[in-house]
């Protein structure tokens, strides 16, 4: 049984506090930069444009994600307390919004930049996305947030920022899904195994956002209105991104006629 006390704060610069969590999420992104800096000069497409695409994407992410949290995990708090959606730092991001964030900072770029196929883009962004999601979790685990129900289990998990009861980590379970996510997508990539455009954005989709679902029924409730509900606000907005994977992974995989 681990008990799990960290302090969220990796260092402090006078007032500046360095938390555990930006770390990670801006190494995620960093990382990722470095990944389609290789697919990039791998395929021959000029790298000049991927600083202007980090951009794009980061702030796609963080304005998606704060949006859907405040609207469908907090709404009576922030809605009461409007100045307090800008206080990023202080926590509340969610993913749905965060990839609808990206997807439509993907859509803008495209436009502005045509030689860029947005479903050759996409296939190829899943693969760091995946890592990013992954290192993201992990700093949900050091903030000790978004946490398991209880279990009796001997890889129970107290987090003692929170209570004494023994808890599945779901933080981990979710990230070792999305790093086994982005080994397979590597691979598929780096061995040629991708088939045709939106066949690997298609198997993120399904990937990540399943295994969000199928992990929901073993995380705490994120909203206070979803008590009751038969399956969680999490849950019931991961099933588009599911669907939507399932529908290029499909269309993909259908021969042209």
């Amino acid at each position: 049984m681990l008990h799990w006390n960290a302090d969220p704060i990796l260092f402090q610069l006078g007032s500046v506090a360095i938390h555990w969590y930006g770390v990670l999420f801006a190494g995620g992104f960093l990382v990722g930069y470095q990944l389609m800096q290789w697919i990039y000069r791998r395929e021959g497409y000029p790298t000049e444009q991927l600083d202007k695409l980090l951009t794009y994407i980061f702030i796609g992410t963080v304005i998606g994600a704060r949006l859907a949290h405040v609207i469908f995990y907090e709404p009576d708090f922030y809605f009461s307390h409007p100045m307090e959606i800008l206080k990023i730092w202080k926590g509340g991001l969610a993913s749905h919004g965060g990839t609808v964030g990206v997807l439509l900072a993907i859509v803008l770029f495209v436009r502005q930049h045509p030689e860029n196929r947005i479903l050759w883009l996409l296939d190829r962004l899943a693969i760091p996305t995946a890592l990013t999601a992954c290192c993201i979790r992990l700093g949900n685990f050091m903030n000790s947030e978004i946490i398991g129900l209880p279990t009796g289990s001997d890889w129970g998990v107290i987090f003692e920022r929170v209570d004494q009861l023994p808890r599945h980590p779901v933080q981990l379970y979710e990230a070792a899904c999305y790093l086994v996510t982005f080994i397979l997508l590597l691979a598929m990539y780096r061995w040629k195994k991708v088939q045709r455009e939106g066949f690997a954005f298609g198997l993120f989709m399904v990937l990540v956002f399943g295994s969000r679902f199928l992990l929901e029924f073993i995380k705490t409730a994120q909203a206070d209105y979803e008590a009751g509900f038969a399956i969680s606000v999490g849950q019931w907005l991961s099933v588009p991104f599911v669907l939507l994977g399932i529908y290029y992974m499909f269309k993909a995989r259908t021969p042209r006629v």
